[in-house]
């Protein structure tokens, strides 16, 4: 581990960890963007309050849950290929399973998001004249940043490292491919553990500020929240006859 020579054959080789890293960045951000765009649809859907769209929402985020993701995308990507469409590549293809994948995640997020805003609140805007998207734009999801933005941010350290799980579907570019190939390359396999050691700590050094945000935020929301249920709670423990006397002191400061 500590063999000077090998940690040189890392260094000799290191366009490939940068090259595999970029991919993954690329591949993440790219997948974000869809899942985002994917789950704010069925969760809207989800709580559209029609019984059909909510099944077909429902249908979705069963099956994608439910099955691994390695599996859906290798079915994507040799299912496309055989088609033969052209110019699929593997990063297109991680890019588009990621995004189904967390998609259905994020869209839970923003379902429970918007459930706990309560109804009266769209009701509300229904009577102004608000539309239903016009509710959930304008009134209903402003309301919702601040409780789903913690999770959000855990499912965007899952999907940075649920990039790992593309190398198998048609020799993908991202930093684990890379690193694989380093791994078991002729020339290079003597530093292997060296190797994979590295794509650790790339993936630690990028993953590990985000999920310390998540759980600062999370942290923060939890304590205001207790810092506000104990100040109802004071509020609700004075007596009548205290009330009074608060009453009659105000007064007579008044006098």
């Amino acid at each position: 581990m500590f063999d000077a020579d090998k940690w040189n054959l890392i260094w000799t080789h290191r366009e490939a960890f940068i090259d595999g890293t970029i991919s993954t960045l690329i591949m993440a951000a790219m997948g974000l963007l869809l899942a985002l765009a994917v789950g704010i649809i069925f969760g809207l859907l989800a709580t559209s309050g029609k019984k059909s769209l909510t099944i077909i929402s429902r249908i979705y985020v069963e099956i994608v849950q439910n099955t691994p993701l390695m599996l859906q995308a290798l079915f994507l990507f040799y299912t496309v290929t055989f088609s033969g469409i052209k110019g699929f590549t593997a990063l297109l293809c991680g890019i588009i399973a990621l995004g189904i994948y967390h998609g259905a995640y994020i869209s839970e997020v923003i379902r429970a998001g918007i459930e706990t805003v309560p109804k009266g609140q769209a009701e509300a805007a229904y009577s102004q004249g608000f539309t239903h998207t016009a509710a959930m734009m304008y009134i209903i999801l402003p309301q919702t940043i601040k409780i789903i933005l913690p999770p959000m941010v855990n499912q965007v350290v899952n999907l940075i490292k649920n990039t790992s799980c593309m190398f198998l579907a048609g020799g993908a570019v991202d930093l684990i491919s890379r690193t694989n190939a380093f791994a078991v390359g002729e020339g290079t396999g003597s530093a292997a553990g060296q190797g994979y050691i590295l794509g650790g700590i790339i993936f630690f050094v990028i993953c590990f500020p985000l999920s310390t945000l998540a759980s600062a935020w999370e942290n923060k929301l939890k304590s205001r929240d207790v810092q506000t249920v104990t100040v109802r709670k004071k509020a609700d423990d004075i007596t009548d006859d205290e009330l009074d006397k608060l009453i009659e002191v105000s007064k007579g400061g008044e006098n």
